[in-house]
């Protein structure tokens, strides 16, 4: 063959390369809420301090030194948030893989051997003879992607990569969330327990005081009793909350990649519960579609989809392959290194099914299908997205009106019990009166404790719902997706360029975050 014609080939198929058959990416469209529902009207403001906390710590907007240094922990040490990473990885490293099918092969080879014929064979010049076979030679294939399937192989993969990126991000901002909702729930039981404490001391000084007027002759036997009972009760009450309070000791631990065993927060002095929920300027709903580490996986995965619709198209069309063979073989080793030991082919085949009674368009008909699945699962997550940012505002709301209704009940059962004392100690009323009015302004103080705890455990609820600080334009781009070396593991959020995923918005502004950048 001339250089010509190969040449010629060669630039063929180059040309042909440039063909890529298949659907090309569209995200997929849906409606979004030009404002959410339960923000109107609510007055919500931005948290303080905004502008000075560390992109992406968005813990830090609590001012809660032990908390920070917890959080910190969680993207080194967390072995949930390790696997995620080391999945980014491995689904990186497939794209590498995927994008080598549109180079040349090339496999080199070595061979002696020495044989002996029979002596009862026609040729008469090597019967009988025992000959020496020195070979070494280099094979090169190329398999020119005429149709586009490497291509939409190697989109596939990078769309997944992406995914796996956004699913590690997802993942590491739930562990964060975790911890924070536990931190917030393990203060909350601290500052139950000082209010259990200091009740115990005011109900050790009533039984003193009923014992004192017992021995006098003034109150009852049975007055002593309810005294006792009560404050042995509320000792009660107080040990109990030890179990809650080990189990999310263990789990803070747990999170922060420690063993249980060695681990321990202490109880903070005064009171532990001191942080205000903050509440998210929550911007607009279409902001949650780059700022949702879970909507960009799911996004990309839509993307994936469509890749592998091409791949399946790309089936219906013949193979077209250039291979080369070359090398040197001698019977004499003092001639294996010589030029008339040389050996070599060229040529190029195409090939393709002409007959599969329907299994490439099974194949295709499969990818649509699996496409359309993707589609519908992308506008679940918006939707739930939208509804878990709902769904919080709401709580968060409600749960400040409800605060400052139980604040008003604290006051009047701390009132009425004092009201109730002063007569207990004229003697005016017996002691049952008492033990209904304490119990009455003990119920009422835990309970304000409780809703300072859900609180707590919404605000941080809603900045996970907004995502956290990330945005899409952190997905691993091209060059950190096909040169795996030059970046390092994106799942832990380092910022990087922006991917493939059509234009990026400007994210709305999370509480103390500013948008677009990572921790």
């Amino acid at each position: 063959m001339t250089r010509a014609r190969i040449a010629f080939l060669l630039s063929a198929a180059a040309a042909l390369a440039g063909c890529t058959v298949g659907p090309d990416y569209v995200r997929p469209t849906l409606p979004v809420a030009a404002n959410f529902k339960e923000s109107a009207g609510t007055g919500w403001k931005l948290a303080q301090p905004a502008d000075t906390a560390p992109r992406g710590a968005w813990w830090d907007i609590y001012g809660d030194a032990q908390l920070n240094a917890l959080e910190k922990q969680v993207a080194s040490a967390n072995q949930n948030v390790a696997a995620a990473q080391a999945r980014f990885r491995a689904a990186r490293a497939n794209v590498a893989q995927q994008r080598s099918s549109l180079f040349p092969l090339v496999t080199a080879n070595g061979d002696y051997n020495r044989t002996r014929t029979s002596q009862n064979i026609e040729f008469k010049s090597t019967a009988g003879r025992a000959i020496n076979d020195y070979l070494v030679g280099v094979d090169a294939s190329w398999e020119p992607d005429v149709w586009g399937r490497v291509a939409r192989s190697v989109e596939g993969a990078k769309a997944g990569a992406q995914a796996s990126a956004a699913d590690a991000q997802s993942i590491l901002l739930s562990m964060q969330a975790e911890l924070a909702t536990d931190y917030f729930e393990l203060r909350g039981i601290d500052r139950e327990r000082q209010l259990l404490d200091d009740t115990i001391k005011a109900y050790e000084e009533s039984l003193d005081l009923t014992q004192h007027r017992y021995d006098g002759g003034i109150a009852t036997d049975a007055d002593v009793g309810q005294a006792q009972t009560q404050l042995e009760t509320t000792r009660a009450q107080a040990i109990d909350l030890g179990v809650e309070r080990a189990q999310l000791e263990h789990a803070i631990a747990i999170l922060t990649g420690q063993s249980p065993s060695t681990f321990a927060l202490p109880v903070l002095p005064g009171a532990p519960l001191t942080a205000q929920p903050v509440v998210a300027p929550p911007g607009v709903p279409s902001a949650l579609l780059e700022r949702r580490p879970d909507i960009a996986s799911a996004e990309r995965l839509v993307a994936a989809a469509n890749a592998q619709v091409g791949v399946a198209t790309a089936a219906f069309f013949p193979n077209l392959i250039l291979a080369v063979t070359g090398g040197l073989e001698a019977t004499n080793y003092s001639q294996w290194l010589v030029a008339p030991a040389r050996f070599w082919s060229l040529g190029p085949q195409l090939a393709g099914t002409l007959l599969d009674f329907g299994g490439r368009a099974a194949v295709r008909d499969e990818a649509r299908a699996q496409y359309d699945e993707s589609v519908a699962q992308y506008r679940q997550t918006v939707l739930d997205a939208f509804g878990q940012v709902e769904d919080n505002l709401a709580t968060l709301r409600v749960l400040e009106e409800e605060a400052l209704a139980q604040e008003r009940a604290v006051a009047a059962a701390q009132r009425t019990l004092a009201i109730v004392a002063n007569r207990y100690r004229s003697g005016a009323i017996t002691y049952l009166d008492v033990v209904v009015a304490q119990t009455t302004s003990l119920t009422n103080e835990r309970q304000a404790v409780v809703i300072a705890r859900r609180r707590m455990a919404a605000s941080v609820a809603l900045v996970k719902a907004l995502g956290g600080g990330w945005s899409a334009a952190e997905l691993p781009g091209d060059d950190q997706l096909v040169h795996p070396g030059r970046a390092a593991a994106n799942a832990t959020g380092a910022t990087g360029t922006t991917g493939t995923t059509g234009t990026v918005s400007a994210p709305a502004t999370v509480p103390g975050v500013s948008a677009g950048h990572g921790g």
